[in-house]
């Protein structure tokens, strides 16, 4: 066992180490390829002198570069003075210092986008090398170190004075702007409420004046690292480097600001005009909604859900026309930005849509409207908000009840205020009394009941229905209907109703109660002929 396990050890290291040259040798392979074919460029002095594409007797550019700046550094060691000169040969230009050659410029190291040829990339080279070994010269000379020095200090000074001229100008107009926007905003008032509180105004000011202030010594600061790095040789280039960019980046966003205005233009019109037609729109449906207005294709009941939505959709719809002429629409940046949010309402947008749905059906299938009472499961009360997502119904118990659309659309709703005539809503409880008891003196006694109960209307009359007859009680029904009210009454009116039933069955002596069934009782518990009218019934009139 041991034996084999050393031998599939072996053959597994021995395809390692096979695999792990191949990848090995690959690797030197393309790194050859690369080195062949890879562009360096050639610098003295901190400064770009040419830049070396193609191979020259088998020396690839990088190498070529590496030669180049070893050759220059000893040519400049040497004493002369240092003359930079072409010669043209048959593998290309040789640039010369003093009569000795520094590097070729070939026909392979021309940039074939540019157009350049050989005689203008070579002139290029050697009149940038001119220029760096004079720099280099320069700043060896002590003059020209006392003067970047003085030049440095100087700047120094107007920097530090513009710093200090900065922050004593930020204290007097901050002191002054403090004083200014807590007077106004003091005036600012509708019906004796302060519309803006002075302390937040006041921070907001100061905070856009410390971000103002900021930004200048910011500017201060990086233009005078860049006019110190110009005063020295080896730092000019990047003090030019840092100057150009910082106006360049201003001169690229006014240049960009001023190409969107045109664009940001016609997407304020699209907004403008989108603006001006929902306006008209709210007037047309608010005149539907108060009956000013009547059309054939929509009712008043659902003008303010239709005007909202008409609005979304009509705002939707602008911002569609508008988002090819918004600044950067077409930025790579916003694109991705617009796919992200795209991605992220895609992925949480599954229950709101169905939320929305929902809003729609219950609205547009007109199950219930605001003021009406509804109960939903086990729920009861005036519906106070019907929204595209959710439900507020009022218990009229002290307490707001909200409902998801989804929710109330799965759960079976029953709507006390369509079945009445007119306004107002149904009223309906249960007893159950013993079968000695005449069916008709307790339908009297909940008519009676239902009568003196405020609130309660005597047209339509209350009606009592017989809903079962039970192994040992029926049960009966009463409903009537109620004025219309807020949700509170109703609950008042429904606990009335119920104490005057208690009230009306005391007073006629009978017992509210559920019986139930243990034996056979000594006599037969029916009611006799003579007492089927017992009062407050009434025997029917005789023809």
């Amino acid at each position: 066992m041991r034996a084999l396990l050393l031998f599939l050890l072996l053959v597994f290291g021995v395809a390692l180490s096979s695999h792990a040259q191949t990848a090995a040798s690959a690797s030197d392979t393309n790194l050859a390829s690369s080195a062949a074919t890879a562009e360096s460029t050639l610098r003295f002095f901190n400064r770009d002198i040419t830049t070396l594409r193609g191979s020259l007797y088998g020396v690839s550019a990088p190498d070529r570069v590496r030669r180049a700046q070893v050759r220059i550094q000893e040519l400049l060691s040497q004493p002369g003075p240092h003359v930079v000169t072409q010669k043209p040969e048959t593998a290309g230009v040789m640039v010369q210092i003093d009569g000795a050659t520094a590097f070729f410029v070939t026909p392979d190291d021309i940039n074939q986008l540019e157009q350049d040829t050989l005689a203008q990339q070579a002139q290029r080279s050697a009149t940038a090398l001119q220029q760096a070994i004079a720099a280099s010269h320069e700043s060896r000379t002590l003059d020209a170190i006392l003067h970047s020095a003085g030049l440095t200090a100087l700047a120094t000074l107007v920097a530090g004075v513009l710093v200090w001229l900065l922050g004593r100008v930020r204290r007097v107009v901050a002191h002054g702007l403090a004083a200014v926007l807590q007077k106004q905003a003091d005036r600012l008032q509708l019906g004796g409420v302060q519309l803006l509180h002075p302390s937040r105004v006041v921070g907001a000011a100061q905070a856009v004046l410390t971000g103002t202030y900021r930004l200048l010594l910011f500017v201060v600061g990086y233009e005078w690292l860049s006019f110190v790095l110009a005063r020295f040789p080896y730092t000019h280039r990047w003090g030019e480097l840092l100057n150009s960019f910082l106006w360049d980046l201003v001169g690229g966003m006014g240049a960009a600001v001023v190409s969107a205005l045109p664009g940001l233009l016609t997407a304020v019109v699209i907004f403008y005009l989108t603006r001006i037609g929902t306006k008209a729109l709210d007037a047309l449906f608010r005149r539907i909604a108060e009956g000013e207005l009547q059309v054939t294709w929509l009712d008043a009941a659902v003008a303010e859900p239709t005007r909202r939505i008409v609005k979304i959709v009509v705002w939707l719809f602008a911002l569609a026309m508008a988002y090819p002429y918004l600044p950067g629409a077409q930025t790579e940046a916003f694109k991705g930005l617009s796919v992200l949010l795209g991605l992220m309402i895609s992925l949480g947008a599954s229950n709101l849509v169905g939320q929305v749905a929902s809003g729609l059906i219950l609205t547009y299938g007109r199950v219930y409207r605001q003021g009406e009472y509804v109960a939903i499961g086990g729920h009861e009360g005036t519906i106070t908000e019907l929204g595209m997502f959710f439900t507020r119904i009022r218990t009229g118990m002290g307490e707001e009840l909200t409902l998801s659309n989804s929710a109330v659309l799965n759960d079976t709703t029953r709507n006390y205020s369509r079945a009445v005539r007119g306004q107002g809503f149904a009223l309906d409880t249960q007893v159950t009394i013993g079968y000695d008891t005449p069916w008709r003196q307790v339908h009297a006694m909940l008519i009676e009941a239902a009568l003196h109960t405020p609130g309660v209307l005597a047209e339509p009359a209350p009606q009592v229905f017989q809903t079962a007859l039970g192994d040992w009680y029926p049960q009966y029904r009463l409903v009537c209907q109620a004025i219309p009210s807020e949700p509170r009454p109703r609950a008042m009116v429904m606990s009335a109703l119920h104490a005057n039933i208690q009230d009306v069955f005391n007073t006629y002596g009978v017992q509210i109660m559920s019986p139930q069934y243990f034996e056979d009782p000594a006599s037969p518990k029916i009611v006799p002929p003579d007492q089927w009218f017992a009062a407050p019934a009434k025997p029917p009139e005789k023809p």
